[in-house]
């Protein structure tokens, strides 16, 4: 029986966080893969290459070759990433890092009055604001300056550009329209939102193209300050 397109979704990022090879590549076999998410499915397969699994490394060749083709921010530097883990393109000249990059997308797009952080270059780990505010005040934190790099808040600029490119690509007419106007003027997240809760299925297309494109900038950014993201430890 087919998956519905959150399912799919779903199936796709646990086999991710759980770094299970076999699963991925059974997914990846499929002639269609969950729209929207090359981003995830790059970072699964750079997780996972070194596993003796057949069929893993079509997967990575396809993907590449998907990731040029479709050009969003960050996306190109995954596909060299995953050249240089094929051994068919150069290695980046970037320092591995582990960093979360959903983790890193919520200090670098939040709200430019909370949000901002730093990464521990050292574990990779990602600290909000508010926590690095009350790790000085309890003294718990190395002051070194070199331990840390910081993260300044860009705001939701992007996030907008975001849901006015998924509008532009929905077919039918009257969502189009509703939602053009729910980004209008402000509370315009909360009220696109509120609009897409009442077509679950398209709600769980924004939210895949939302993320992509979050983690893709997120990679992004991580690269133009001389790092690329390192695979984590799997989820248990």
């Amino acid at each position: 029986m087919r998956l519905n397109y959150g399912e799919e979704r779903a199936e796709l990022r646990d086999a991710v966080y759980r770094g299970d090879a076999g699963s991925l590549v059974d997914i990846l076999k499929r002639e269609a893969w969950p729209e929207n998410a090359l981003q995830l499915t790059g970072d699964g397969l750079l997780l996972v290459l070194h596993a003796p699994t057949e069929g893993i490394d079509e997967a990575a060749h396809r993907c590449v070759t998907a990731l040029w083709d479709r050009g969003w921010e960050g996306d190109a530097d995954l596909a060299a990433g995953l050249e240089a883990a094929l051994g068919s393109g150069p290695v980046p000249l970037l320092r591995p890092l582990p960093v979360d990059l959903e983790e890193l997308v919520g200090v670098l797009e939040g709200d430019p009055a909370t949000g901002g952080g730093r990464i521990d270059l050292r574990t990779g780990d990602v600290w909000s604001q508010s926590a690095t505010e009350y790790a000085e005040e309890t003294g718990d934190i190395d002051d070194d300056e070199q331990r840390w790099l910081w993260v300044e808040c860009e705001g939701s600029r992007a996030g907008y550009r975001d849901r006015e490119l998924f509008i532009a690509a929905v077919d039918d007419t009257d969502q189009v329209n509703q939602l053009g106007i729910a980004i209008g003027g402000r509370g315009a997240f909360r009220r696109f939102k509120d609009q897409l809760s009442r077509w679950p299925e398209l709600l769980e297309r924004w939210y895949a193209f939302s993320e992509d494109r979050q983690r893709g900038r997120a990679r992004a950014w991580l690269g133009a300050q001389g790092y690329a993201p390192a695979p984590r430890q799997p989820r248990s």
